[in-house]
């Protein structure tokens, strides 16, 4: 019996079985990680945040077959279904793909990013003639730009550089001429350069001009810069340079010369052809030439007219200024023809001595006309009435100084805010209540609910200094507009909550609800505030229109209506309130005033007979007499009792009535709406040429009436102001302050524009702000 010897494999160990289980099952764990860091990088490549080669690399997980688990991953070609190690991807991209071993990748397009930097395209030596194929060359480290060489050259290789090798012709790029180099500089370098297979271009080497242009796309989105613009030509450039000189100087210091090599600023001189400028040159020889020729034409101007006045303003020291701030004192020409020239800046800080004002007065006079001196008609000013206007005056017997009409409407505010009542309990209460809201943490939150809900933003009510409203009204005048325009949120607020609760255990809560819910608080604040706001109206429009001195009397009268309506309307008793303005008219008239107001034609009236009659019936006793002794004073003694022989037949005759009503001719202003005299040289020259037979009294009138009742004009931009101040010593530099000043000014006063830029902008905002306010209206529910 035979027997068969079989060998049996005994079954490992059952602790090796588990070991070996294990060990799978951490080699497929680290496998799937692997895979999943490699599709999350894929991933981001494919939507332009990675390397080129992963659109056609793709990672895939290898399997065991026995046990199903992960064992590898490896990572597929697209193209060609071959499959590499997933160990080194960058590697396998460059061996694989760039080398020429897939034989499908030189048909796919490349995208940009594939092509290496530092990489050259030659011509493909099995190319022919002007074959299109070029070879992809990786340069030394030290070329920073691909060159392409133009083929089909017998015995060279041409070498473009990618600063000059493309020219656009048409629609298309062309490899230059001018780009081809001698291959023999290079024949070392190449040769030690790895040589690669053929970039196929599918549109031959039509695409090379294209591939340029696709670089050059590429390279200006990482850099882009600020491509120049159309050519001009030398007059264009300096007529452009010269209008922007004009409103730098014009611009009264709003614009600085540092913005001017603002990179923002020189890309946008580039953007538009024009070269850079330098601040240096705005404040060098271009200054000076600007400066000259606003002098020269201001001084011919000056030389044309028979006489001037000199008008000055800046002296008023600011009550909201530091005791070291400089105040711009400008000296402006007034001429018979209603145009108005800059003559100087004079620069004072604080208050300054009367004496000092009537020698700068002087020395202004003397330098226009030299000793010529009775071609100055007269002075008008902001300051120095009472002590240098009335001294020149008293001196030179011809002149006629007056006080700003401006200044002295804006002073009786301060007038009625020291001497009503009225004023002083409005503004006690104001301040209480308003300091009240904005330091009581839980009523402040309350009012800025309120404020919000109401109007659409919150903030504190504005509050000026303690015992300020003594030296200005204009920070409590502020606080009064606040206070009205918030209303209705403060009176919601007295019904909440945490009113109630503050009210419990403060005492000034109680009286501050009591005053708010108080109808008569309500009505004295609105009667201040009215009287303010009338006065301040008149103010501007006296600031816009600078009427003459004949409209002095017709101003005041207008007040006086306005302020008895006002008393009218608020119960208020007319004594005290029309005792302060009679206090402030006696400070600021002066007998021109009368004088102007009966010569001037524009003023006549038509009586019954049809006659057309200076207005004396309007005129007080004693304003008749100023008006005869100021007349004689301004002739000779011996023209002194024909001139008051003519003046009582000027009252007698009056003017002709054709002639009357042409110098009151009215058109309506297509701006403002409002009435306005068609010629107003008209009066003056009523006088020089159809009332001649008036000989003395035509010389006072056409002398008088053209007088400017204000002195303000040229507003400077406060920061000039402190360059002064931080560096008045310099004199080359408040040389070229005082050039820069006259400049702007001249071109102001030329176009007749009397605000700064600053108001400007505040008339803007102050618009916006009323728009926006009637949309918060509109949006509130019914």
């Amino acid at each position: 019996m035979a027997t068969s010897n079989t060998t049996t494999t005994p079954p490992p160990p059952q602790h090796q079985q588990v070991d070996t289980a294990t060990a799978e099952e951490l080699t497929a764990k680290a496998a799937h990680k692997r895979y999943e860091g490699l599709m999350m990088v894929r991933t981001k490549a494919i939507k332009g945040k990675g390397a080129w080669y992963w659109a056609h690399l793709e990672p895939m997980l290898v399997h065991n077959t026995d046990t199903g688990l992960p064992k590898a991953v490896k990572l597929r070609c697209s193209l060609c279904d071959a499959v590499f190690s997933a160990s080194n991807p960058s590697r396998t991209a460059s061996e694989h793909l760039k080398r020429g071993t897939c034989p499908n990748f030189n048909s796919v397009p490349k995208p940009v990013s594939s092509i290496s930097p530092n990489t050259a395209l030659l011509p493909s030596p099995s190319s022919s003639g002007g074959g299109g194929a070029i070879t992809v060359v990786h340069g030394s480290s030290n070329r920073k730009r691909p060159v392409v060489s133009s083929s089909g050259l017998s015995g060279s290789v041409g070498v473009a550089s990618s600063a000059y090798p493309v020219t656009a012709v048409g629609s298309t790029y062309q490899v230059s001429p001018l780009a081809i180099v001698d291959p023999s500089r290079f024949s070392g370098e190449m040769a030690m350069l790895p040589q690669q297979p053929h970039l196929m271009l599918s549109g031959g080497k039509e695409d090379l001009g294209a591939l340029a242009m696709l670089e050059d796309s590429v390279k200006k989105l990482k850099s882009p810069k600020t491509s120049p613009g159309q050519a001009l030509s030398k007059t264009q450039i300096d007529c452009a340079l010269d209008y922007l000189a004009d409103w730098v100087y014009e611009s009264c210091g709003s614009v600085s010369f540092s913005s001017l090599e603002h990179p923002k600023f020189r890309a946008f001189l580039n953007q538009v052809g024009l070269p850079v400028v330098s601040r240096r040159d705005f404040v060098g020889g271009r200054l000076d030439v600007k400066y000259e020729e606003a002098r020269a034409e201001s001084e011919a101007r000056i030389r044309d007219a028979m006489f001037f006045q000199i008008a000055s303003d800046g002296w008023k020291v600011k009550s909201n200024g530091s005791p070291g701030d400089v105040n711009l004192v400008n000296l402006t020409v007034n001429l018979p023809n209603g145009t108005s020239l800059y003559r100087r800046a004079v620069f004072a800080s604080g208050s300054v001595p009367s004496k000092y004002a009537e020698e700068v007065f002087w020395e202004t006079i003397t330098g226009i006309c030299g000793s010529l001196v009775q071609q100055c008609v007269g002075i008008v000013a902001d300051r120095f009435k009472a002590k240098a206007l009335r001294s020149l005056e008293n001196q030179n017997h011809w002149m006629v100084n007056l006080s700003c009409q401006l200044q002295g409407f804006t002073s009786l505010i301060k007038d009625f805010s020291k001497e009503l009542p009225l004023f002083r309990t409005v503004s006690e209460n104001c301040f209480k209540l308003a300091s009240f809201v904005n330091n009581k943490t839980p009523i402040r939150n309350s009012f800025h609910k309120y404020q919000l809900q109401e109007y659409g933003n919150a903030g504190l009510l504005r509050m000026p200094l303690r015992d300020y409203e003594k030296m200005d009204f204009g920070p409590v005048y502020t606080m009064l507009e606040d206070v009205l325009s918030s209303a209705r949120a403060l009176q919601l607020v007295l019904h909440d909550e945490s009113y109630k609760i503050v009210s419990m255990e403060d005492p000034t809560a109680r009286e501050v609800a009591e005053m708010i819910g108080d109808v008569r608080f309500w009505n004295d604040m609105d009667a201040v505030h009215s009287l303010v706001k009338l006065i301040k109206e008149m103010a501007q429009e006296i600031e816009a229109e600078r009427p003459l001195v004949g409209q002095c009397l017709p101003l005041w009268d207008e007040l006086r209506a306005k302020v008895k309506s006002w008393c009218s309307k608020f119960h208020i008793a007319e004594g005290a309130v029309e005792k302060v303005i009679e206090t402030r008219f006696k400070k600021n008239y002066h007998p021109a005033w009368a004088a102007a107001y009966i010569l001037d034609p524009l003023y006549l009236r038509r009586d019954n007979s049809g006659k057309y009659l200076p207005p004396f019936k309007c005129l007080t006793s004693e304003q008749e007499k100023d008006v005869d002794k100021l007349i004689t004073r301004l002739v000779s003694r011996e023209e002194a009792h024909i001139v008051l022989m003519e003046l009582m037949k000027w009252r007698t005759e009056g003017l002709d009535p054709v002639y009357a009503k042409a110098v009151q001719m009215r058109e309506r202003d297509p701006i403002t709406g409002k009435m306005r005299i068609v010629n107003p040289q008209s009066s003056r020259l009523v006088w020089e040429t159809y009332l001649t037979e008036f000989k003395s009294l035509g010389k006072v009138a056409v002398r008088l009436i053209f007088l400017h009742a204000t002195s303000c004009g040229f507003k400077c931009n406060w920061s000039w102001l402190r360059w002064v101040y931080a560096h008045g010593q310099s004199r080359a530099g408040m040389d070229k302050l005082q050039k820069l000043i006259f400049i702007a000014a001249h071109s102001k006063l030329d176009r007749r524009e009397f605000l700064s830029d600053e108001d400007k902008d505040a008339d803007l905002f102050a618009l916006a702000n009323e728009l926006d306010k009637d949309i918060v209206e509109l949006e509130k529910p019914p």
